[in-house]
């Protein structure tokens, strides 16, 4: 049975960093693309970085784009989100998905059908 366990999230001021990890159990965690998503209150959920299974794709958010940093260690079935110059506007609960078929691109619209973890909150405040 697959699990995914998101961690890391936490409160910081603007312009301050975290690292999210995305413990993935259950699976054969290097053969799967996996991506980050996150949800803010009143709005809808949105892809913010995913990367391939060969680790040569990555896709971010217009909005994190140079500001956050996808990676995947497989040996240790962890899947990484460093963040920084956070804004107020990055304050979500983040998840972190693996998706359903393996050798998969990174897609948000395939990730998205797979295995989810319950979230992590982040918050940042100015």
């Amino acid at each position: 049975q697959v699990q995914v366990v998101e961690s890391g999230g936490g409160s910081v001021q603007a312009g301050g960093s975290l690292r999210l990890s995305c413990k993935v159990s259950g699976s054969a965690f290097e053969n799967y693309a996996m991506g980050w998503f996150r949800q803010a209150p009143g709005k809808e959920r949105e892809g913010v970085s995913c990367i391939s299974w060969t680790e040569k794709t990555t896709i971010y958010s217009p909005s994190v784009k140079g500001r956050f940093t996808i990676s995947r260690d497989n040996a240790q079935n962890t899947l990484y989100l460093d963040m920084n110059s956070l804004k107020p506007e990055d304050t979500a609960l983040y998840y972190c998905a693996r998706d359903r078929t393996p050798y998969g691109g990174a897609s948000f619209e395939n990730i998205k059908q797979g295995y989810w973890g319950q979230g992590t909150q982040v918050t940042v405040s100015s």
